[in-house]
C-alpha cells in the first residue's frame, strides 16, 4: 500500500522523462506526445505571435524568446536524467550533447548531423531532415521568408547560454540536393524538399575559454 502511494506521489524530476511527455512522436507510444496535439498547439503558437509581431524577423524572435525558456528547462531536466556530476566544459562536447542527448528527449531521436563551418571557426551546423516544428506548418507568401524553426533554434540557445556557451542561434531552410536524403519521411507527409539547419555562432568569450582548455 505504501509503495502504491510513493509511486503516485512521485515527484516529476523521478520520473522516466518519456512519461513526463518529452518526445514528440507520431506513433502510439504512449509515453510520448501526441504529434497531432503538438501540430496544433504549435500552429496556435505561432499564429498567436504573429499577430503581435510587425515584422517577419520580429516573429522570428519572438519565437525565439519562446523556445528559450524551454532550453533552459530542458537543459536543467536532462542533466538531472543523466546523473552526471560534471558538466561539458569544452564546445564540441556540449554541441555533442545538444545534437544527441536533447535531440533525443525532445524529438525521440538524434539530430542528422552536427558540422562545423569552414569559412568561420566560431560557426557550427546542427541539421535535421524531418524538423518537427515546420512539417506541419504553412506559410503564407506575405511571410515566405519565415523560419517556423526559430522556436527550436531558442530551445538550442537556451541550452547553450543555461550551460555557460553563449551563442546566437538562427535557423535556416536549406534546398536538398539530388541524392541527399531519401529515407522515407517518418510523419507520413510527403518528402520535403528542404532541411533545417541552425547556424549557431559562439561569442569570441566561448572560443577564448576552449582554447585555453587546449594548452
Amino acid at each position: 500500500m505504501s509503495r502504491s502511494v510513493q509511486s503516485n506521489n512521485m515527484n516529476i524530476l523521478d520520473r522516466p522523462l518519456g512519461r513526463s511527455g518529452g518526445r514528440v512522436s507520431g506513433s502510439s507510444d504512449a509515453t510520448s506526445v501526441s504529434l497531432s496535439a503538438f501540430a496544433y498547439v504549435y500552429s496556435e503558437l505561432v499564429q498567436y505571435h504573429q499577430g503581435r509581431a510587425a515584422s517577419v524577423s520580429e516573429l522570428e524572435r519572438r519565437l525565439e524568446s519562446a523556445g528559450y525558456g524551454v532550453g533552459l528547462k530542458v537543459l536543467e531536466l536532462v542533466a538531472y536524467r543523466s546523473k552526471e556530476t560534471k558538466r561539458e566544459t569544452r564546445l564540441m562536447s556540449m554541441l555533442q550533447f545538444v545534437s544527441s542527448s536533447v535531440w533525443k528527449s525532445l524529438f525521440g531521436k538524434a539530430a542528422d548531423s552536427l558540422e562545423r563551418s569552414i569559412d568561420h571557426a566560431d560557426e557550427f551546423m546542427i541539421v535535421d531532415y524531418e524538423p518537427i516544428t515546420s512539417t506541419f506548418v504553412s506559410v503564407p507568401q506575405d511571410l515566405g521568408q519565415l523560419s517556423a524553426d526559430a522556436y527550436v533554434s531558442g530551445i538550442i540557445a537556451g541550452v547553450l547560454d543555461g550551460a555557460g556557451f553563449s551563442a546566437r542561434v538562427t535557423a535556416h531552410s536549406v534546398e536538398l540536393e539530388d541524392g541527399e536524403y531519401s529515407k522515407q519521411n517518418s510523419t507520413g507527409m510527403p518528402p520535403r524538399k528542404d532541411k533545417a539547419v541552425f547556424l549557431v555562432k559562439f561569442s569570441p568569450e566561448v572560443l577564448s575559454r576552449d582554447a585555453a582548455l587546449e594548452r
